[in-house]
């Protein structure tokens, strides 16, 4: 399949996403963030130009369509938790050691894990796995970290 009937595609898939009207801001912040890690994950993996480009839009229209349902799923508390678990993961999770969180009012849980600390451009940042397990079914999405000059973190793109 050509890049730009692939971008067509991916067009297409945004609006009908966009459009839906039972979307609300859990869905469509999901749909927006899993749709990011999913082209990141689509483009590191593309291999050579014409493929990138492939695999970013892969990613982010398969990316999207999980964090929507992730979005959905997830309540104001269970947002919380899973939150507090990334940031505990992120300044004092060892490598490799999943921190669980758990919303015993809707049931819902999942665990962050982080990987070793390294430096970039200055700033110390770290790779991490999050699971959230939604109706039982695990739903893994991974992502890179920087702490600001604040002490705070930021979630890299």
């Amino acid at each position: 399949m050509s890049a730009s009937r692939l971008l067509v595609l991916a067009i297409l898939a945004a609006s009908l996403a966009g459009c839906s009207s039972d979307s609300g801001p859990k869905e469509v912040g999901g749909t927006a963030l899993g749709a990011v890690a999913g082209g990141a994950i689509g483009n590191a993996i593309g291999g050579s130009a014409g493929n990138r480009l492939a695999g970013t839009l892969i990613g982010a229209a398969a990316g999207g369509l999980i964090g929507n349902r992730i979005g959905a799923a997830m309540d104001d508390e269970d947002r919380r938790r899973a939150d507090a678990a990334q940031m505990q993961a992120l300044e004092t999770g060892p490598s490799g050691a999943p921190v669980p969180w758990r919303n015993p009012d809707s049931g819902r849980y999942g665990n962050v894990v982080p990987g070793p600390a390294y430096q970039a451009n200055g700033a110390t940042c770290r790779q991490f796995t999050q699971t959230v397990y939604v109706d039982g079914m695990p739903q893994i999405g991974r992502g890179t970290a920087c702490r600001n000059p604040d002490g705070t973190w930021a979630t890299a793109n």
